[in-house]
């Protein structure tokens, strides 16, 4: 087996029963920002994490699975049409949303490094930075993720949760 084909292996076996889940499987029919999924987004961010992680020999799992669950929230927030005040936008309060969802429906593989790091992953929007390294690495695995917004210029304020009406 190479080398690569035992990486692939190996994460996909820590990541492989949220991936499959019949709740985790809904993201595919959520929209991110531009033309991608929440269950691809989120997939490229734990790979990120993953690898991050394991380069500097921290706990790659826990980063696999933050990275993964870091946008698990209830439903997907553009169909939302409430007008909430700033702060109270999607940017603002998802990471909330996502964490409670991921203890509702993954308890079993939280600890309170990935839970950290779903809570803190908007940093600094939500001012208060990761408590653990597992947490800056899933927070800067989903800045940079996240940077193919730029090639939809009109997709700006909409990756705060900023909806223009």
């Amino acid at each position: 087996m190479k080398r690569k084909e035992k990486k692939d292996l190996e994460y996909n076996l820590i990541i492989k029963d949220i991936i499959n889940s019949e709740e985790f499987q809904k993201r595919k029919n959520f929209s991110h920002h531009g033309k991608i999924s929440v269950y691809d987004h989120s997939l490229s961010v734990s790979k990120k994490a993953y690898k991050i992680a394991k380069f500097f020999k921290l706990d790659y799992k826990s980063a696999a699975i933050a990275g993964l669950l870091h946008d698990f929230y209830e439903k997907p927030w553009q169909d939302d049409k409430t007008k909430y005040p700033f702060f109270k936008q999607h940017g603002f309060t998802h990471a909330q949303n996502a964490l409670i969802n991921s203890q509702k429906y993954y308890h079993e593989y939280l600890n309170e490094t990935i839970e950290n790091a779903i809570l803190r992953h908007m940093f600094p929007l939500n001012i208060v930075p990761p408590k653990y390294k597992v947490g800056w690495i899933v927070t800067l695995s989903d800045k940079l993720v996240s940077m193919e917004v730029f090639k939809y210029p009109s997709m700006l304020l909409l990756l705060l949760g900023i909806k223009i009406r």
